[in-house]
């Protein structure tokens, strides 16, 4: 990766292009490589689902997020899964099957060079897939928007979601979510001189951020004019377009735009942290032992922080680094 990573020129054209990347999102999926959508996935073959374990009670209130699932002993060698495990029926499938995104730049995107999707998300991707195929090419993306995540998990389109994928109280209701890889904060994206530098300088004036997010509930809350779209390039065109003043979401993303952008400039103190985690179903519990050990391995082995290294190195001063394990178990 070289000059996909470096700041484009400022043109005329630069809203044409987040408006092209916003109509590549609303196709829903895609299928890699071949183009064409792939069928759903109801539910991986060879598996019979078990009981989640310990099922938050959707009566109870939320009161924090819970901790991941601790792994199962080491990882076993790849084309070697445990007989009727789930991690067995994706090698036999020959694939697995990630939900991702192809507008974040840095994060997962369709490097314009290679016409590949790429990024910080793709890489843990990547990683799952050569864990239990022994290919890290044996990926099917599958694109989705922000707030049809939860449902690809449920209805067993994919098997997995790699998605800068926030990890919520409220979505491990429906959501097995592995530990966290990636900590952000939420924060402001502003024109360049535009003297916005906190969000109490907005005055009322529109921010936009992308619906169902964790960033929309954080706004409201400040009391902030809030407006939604499907994704953050959307909010982007806005933005360039005068219709909001603000882009509001995790700084780890709007880095990515800001590198792209010069005209803009991430600022702001941070106004909520969250985390990243890889998104299963609740009933495979077995897979989400698997990927906490290879996220595990990543930790100790330098991977996963060099993966951090290597999209935000030069656009995150400090590059956030992967938080530590916590299990429940």
């Amino acid at each position: 990766m070289t000059t996909s990573r470096q700041r484009s020129a400022v043109n005329v054209a630069r809203p044409l292009g987040y408006l092209c990347v916003a109509g590549a999102l609303a196709l829903g999926t895609l299928l890699l490589p071949g183009g064409t959508a792939p069928a759903p996935v109801s539910a991986v073959p060879g598996v019979t689902a078990v009981p989640a374990t310990d099922t938050p009670d959707p009566a109870t209130p939320c009161t924090g997020v819970r901790e991941s699932l601790r792994p199962d002993g080491p990882l076993p060698a790849p084309g070697a899964m445990p007989p009727g495990s789930t991690m067995a029926a994706i090698a036999a499938r020959g694939r697995l099957i990630a939900g991702v995104d192809q507008g974040k730049f840095l994060a997962g995107y369709r490097d314009p060079q290679t016409g590949q999707l790429a990024g910080a998300d793709i890489d843990i991707a990547h990683s799952i897939a050569k864990a239990i195929l022994g290919d890290p090419e044996a990926v099917q993306f599958v694109v989705l928007d922000i707030a049809d995540r939860e449902k690809a998990v449920q209805d067993g389109k994919v098997d997995v979601v790699v998605d800068h994928f926030t990890i919520t109280c409220a979505r491990q209701r429906t959501v097995e979510f592995s530990t966290p890889y990636l900590p952000a904060t939420q924060r402001l994206l502003v024109p360049v001189g535009s003297g916005i530098r906190e969000v109490e300088d907005l005055r009322g004036q529109p921010v936009c951020t992308s619906r169902t997010s964790t960033n929309e509930g954080v706004l409201r809350g400040l009391g902030v004019d809030v407006v939604t779209r499907t994704g953050i390039p959307d909010c982007v065109v806005d933005l360039q377009r005068g219709r909001v003043a603000a882009v509001s979401s995790d700084d780890v993303i709007l880095a990515g735009l800001a590198a792209q952008d010069p005209q803009t400039e991430v600022v702001g103190r941070a106004l909520d942290r969250s985390s990243y985690g890889v998104g299963m179903r609740l009933d495979q519990p077995d897979l989400v032992r698997f990927v906490n050990a290879l996220l595990e391995r990543s930790r100790q082995d330098g991977s996963l922080a060099a993966s951090n290294r290597r999209w935000l190195g030069g656009v995150l001063d400090p590059v956030p680094q992967p938080p530590p394990a916590r299990y429940r178990d």
